[in-house]
């Protein structure tokens, strides 16, 4: 009897002492993670001459970021101070605490030289299947089909305006939006916006909460607590989950070879690397995703700044439209003569430099590098605000700041000092594959509402930059909207 009690008390200080010790590595491994690893990549940079705000304990600076951007409120009150829309200096607004940061501390080498590299086989993988997807050749057998989503806008703008008596106060954004979900839905779905509204409901959603947690996603494990965000994020992408394969089970019962998806998924199946029919499922599951944010928010983002701007100045508004007008009399507005409107690429180009639908681009070392004469640590994260770059003095002039589309009259290569660092798209082989589509998109949009619409600023419009994971018009744009002929 007492050697069973011996044997159990035996067991007992044995099985305590192996969880003690799974205890200590399970915190030394984190204390080295979470504060050994992130010290050494400081004081490596340190060591080159490259520092940065005190960091706290596992948050570093989130909060002295959180806490220095605006909120909507607050950005409209800059807004007005700095005489907008004039002015145009988002980066005080959104991206305050940058600024400060880049006058204190030398970092200058980490920023402005368009960091933009391959992220590995997966990468060059999905690349390879959706680039030929968007390769200009095909962009251009689009046009018709982005045309006529463009002329259902222009009919329901046209009926607000009947209703109204001949002017109308309209807030823009949601039929913009509408406009690129019905041009993404019949390239890419073969379906309508009106069919997949609800996946399209359910993705915007889903961005917002997103956009809500804002930097606690830099919060080691965050993203794994069962906090109100998170449980209503994995709802949502459940929800998605199941709209999206709701969608390509009906699909499958159609022919699918004209559309993007059909030939994505194509495209997967044949690969070299023989994806499972669940890798398959899941490549486009998240294509679908990326689809819906590069092309259907930011496109009607973009748009909606590129109104406001033609907006608040009639001059450039009546010269796009003569040069509109003017082309589209002697030919049909097709590709060739979106191609000779020179304008109103001017004008597109400096919307995307002063509000560049995504802000920041981050991106990850994935091995030791050396930039510009500085070592990069693998493991640092690299911020490049496209914003400062955009609209840096140094760059582009003391004009900076200002709506002059007249900077890109020779193209984007001498628009400044430094022409590969306007990038609204990205730079390198990381460039965005939507931009065909989208410069497409944004030309027969605006070509089309200039041609039928004289607008002007709302006075109820109030100029307020936000940062919803892209740079959006905080609280929209609402435009004054009568009729062409009746304007003139």
């Amino acid at each position: 009897m007492t050697f069973l009690v011996m044997e159990k008390h035996f067991l007992l200080q044995i099985i305590v002492s192996i969880a003690l010790a799974s205890i200590l590595a399970l915190i030394f491994r984190l204390y080295k993670a979470l504060v050994v690893a992130p010290r050494l990549l400081r004081h490596a940079l340190k060591q080159q001459g490259v520092g940065g705000p005190p960091p706290s304990f596992l948050l570093g600076n989130i909060i002295d970021i959180k806490n220095s951007r605006a909120s909507p409120a607050a950005a409209a009150a800059v807004a007005a101070a700095a005489g907008s829309p004039a002015s145009h200096n988002c980066e005080a607004i959104l991206f305050s605490a940058f600024n400060e940061w880049r006058q204190l501390y030398d970092l200058e080498a980490l920023l402005g030289n368009g960091i933009v590299t391959a992220n590995g086989n997966s990468w060059a993988y999905q690349r390879k299947i959706l680039a030929p997807e968007l390769f200009i050749d095909k962009v251009k057998g689009m046009t018709n089909l982005i045309e006529q989503s463009t002329l259902m806008l222009i009919e329901s703008w046209k009926g607000l305006i009947e209703a109204e008596g001949g002017k109308a106060d309209i807030k823009i954004d949601d039929y913009l939006k509408k406009f690129s979900g019905e041009v993404i839905s019949r390239a890419c779905f073969g379906s309508s916006y009106a069919e997949g509204e609800q996946l399209f409901q359910k993705l915007a959603a889903l961005q917002q909460i997103t956009a809500k947690k804002g930097f606690s996603l830099g919060i080691p494990g965050m993203r794994h607590v069962p906090t109100k965000h998170n449980r209503s994020s994995w709802r949502l992408q459940r929800d998605i989950r199941e709209l999206i394969l709701a969608l390509l089970k009906q699909k499958n019962e159609e022919n699918m070879d004209k559309n993007m998806l059909g030939m994505i998924l194509k495209g997967a199946a044949e690969s070299n690397s023989k994806p499972s029919p669940d890798a398959i499922t899941k490549f486009t599951i998240d294509n679908c995703k990326s689809i819906y944010f590069a092309g259907f928010e930011t496109t009607a983002i973009v748009a909606s700044w590129c109104l406001m701007l033609l907006a608040s100045n009639p001059e450039w508004q009546h010269r796009v439209r003569e040069e509109v007008v003017g082309i589209c009399r002697r030919k049909p507005l097709d590709f060739d003569s979106l191609r000779h409107m020179k304008q109103l690429t001017m004008v597109i180009n400096e919307s995307l430099r002063l509000y560049p639908p995504v802000g920041v681009l981050a991106r990850e070392a994935v091995k030791e590098m050396e930039f510009s004469g500085t070592r990069i640590p693998k493991g640092v994260t690299i911020w490049i605000l496209i914003i400062t770059l955009h609209t840096d003095p140094d760059i582009w002039g003391p004009d900076s700041y200002q709506f002059k589309p007249e900077r890109f009259a020779n193209g984007t290569a001498g628009a400044c000092k430094l022409p590969h660092l306007f990038m609204p798209f990205g730079f390198g082989p990381r460039i965005c594959l939507g931009l065909n589509l989208a410069m497409l998109e944004l030309k027969i949009l605006v070509a089309h509402i200039l041609s039928n619409f004289s607008f002007s600023l709302s006075p109820n419009y109030v100029h307020a930059p936000a940062m919803n994971l892209v740079m959006e018009p905080g609280n929209g744009v609402r435009l004054v909207i009568q009729n062409l002929d009746a304007a003139s």
